[in-house]
């Protein structure tokens, strides 16, 4: 690896927990720059009260420092990413540069805000899928399309993590964790 990759992982209130920590987690394992971004302030309260503590604000940062944003589901934390423009931007930003940009569970409905989704194949929780427009609707625990990758929910966040490692060309890494971690 050339660089030490930087990822950015999106917190809104009322994000899945399990979503957001599981990749911050695996990404910090295989030595990834992983930072939580808060939308405001530096706690942000998931949607089962757990309060978790933010690395920087996206009122701080500079987008452009980052190879991937991570967009985790939840309720309302997907809408509330959904109706931040700053995200919005980075979403349009990062797909349009071929930047990777994951969303998992009710996370997708962002792509489709931003209007990335038409055409794409694509995932999300169950309930959403009707939310997508129109794309290729798949229920494979992760969908890659291009720079694209989405997953199911919960359940998934493991593969999606280790995925995501791929997608950032750390292939060994992914292996290895899913092995030490008994996946």
């Amino acid at each position: 690896m050339n660089k030490t990759k930087k990822v950015l992982v999106f917190l809104a209130e009322g994000f899945e927990e399990i979503e957001a920590l599981t990749v911050v987690d695996v990404l910090r394992r295989a030595e990834v720059k992983c930072h939580m971004c808060s939308l405001e302030g530096e706690y942000v309260l998931g949607a089962h009260d757990i309060n978790v503590k933010a690395d920087v604000c996206i009122s701080n940062i500079d987008i452009h420092d980052y190879d991937a944003i991570v967009l985790p589901g939840g309720m309302p934390g997907a809408n509330n990413l959904k109706n931040n423009l700053r995200v919005l931007e980075a979403v349009k930003d990062f797909y349009s540069y071929g930047r990777l940009v994951a969303a998992i569970c009710a996370a997708p409905i962002v792509l489709k805000e931003a209007g990335i989704l038409e055409g794409k194949a694509v995932t999300s929780y169950p309930a959403f899928k009707d939310a997508l427009g129109n794309c290729i609707y798949k229920e494979d625990k992760v969908v890659a399309d291009m720079n694209l990758l989405t997953s199911r929910g919960p359940a998934t966040a493991l593969n999606f993590a280790y995925e995501i490692l791929r997608k950032l060309g750390e292939e060994e890494k992914a292996s290895e964790l899913e092995k030490a971690m008994l996946y």
